[in-house]
């Protein structure tokens, strides 16, 4: 029997987000208007409302499995960025588009960064069937961003990181936020960077743990 997705998708709301301080009308209503079902591969449709990652792609050529972020912590990260109307979002690793319909709900227009060739199709092709035709799809590598519509007002990276390159902070606008969690399992932390003045900072918002997003290990120092 095929799940009524509506319903699954309007418990996800008050069930995982709502009951972990996700508030923000606009992103509550984002997370009702996109049908998740969607963006997962076919088979993993009855389970694109759980609240654990859902498997996009196995290991491709070394690069990594990609995941759907879990419901929860990725409404997290929305609601932190503080999007506005107005707002360019740049997402960085969109995978097969969700986060990217999600985002584009509520900003004014949303790059959507993916170097994954299959999942970047699929993302190109399920993003304007299902309308949501303020959002551009690129398929080139993660680490470096997206810096010919540079500069962003809002960044915001779908997976962990061990760390954050320099030349995205040099993305964000004056203003601009940057939303990630930083560290892997349990030792994953969301956190929220402002580029004020042209310094950016950042603090720590709250324990995460999600799956990593390919490409943004840290690299090992040489030691003599």
């Amino acid at each position: 029997m095929t799940p009524n997705f509506e319903d699954l998708r309007i418990k996800m709301v008050d069930n995982q987000l709502r009951t972990t301080d996700v508030t923000a009308k606009a992103v509550l209503q984002a997370f009702l208007d996109v049908p998740r079902e969607k963006f997962v591969p076919a088979a993993r449709q009855p389970l694109a409302y759980i609240d654990e990652d859902v498997l996009l792609a196995s290991d491709r050529a070394g690069s990594g499995p990609r995941y759907l972020m879990e419901p929860s912590p990725f409404a997290k990260l929305v609601q932190l960025c503080n999007i506005q109307p107005g707002d360019v979002v740049l997402d960085i690793g969109c995978g097969t588009g969700y986060s990217a319909a999600v985002l584009s709900r509520i900003a004014s227009s949303v790059i959507a960064l993916e170097s994954d060739k299959e999942l970047a199709d699929k993302a190109a092709e399920t993003l304007p069937a299902l309308g949501f035709d303020n959002v551009v799809l690129v398929n080139a590598p993660l680490k470096q961003g997206y810096p010919a519509e540079a500069p962003y007002d809002v960044v915001i990276i779908e997976g962990s990181v061990d760390e954050v390159p320099g030349t995205l902070f040099d993305q964000l606008k004056e203003g601009g936020r940057l939303a990630v969690v930083v560290g892997t399992g349990n030792a994953g932390k969301a956190m929220l960077y402002g580029k004020n003045e042209g310094i950016v900072s950042g603090r720590r918002a709250f324990n995460a743990a999600v799956k990593p997003l390919p490409g943004f290990e840290k690299v090992a120092a040489f030691e003599f």
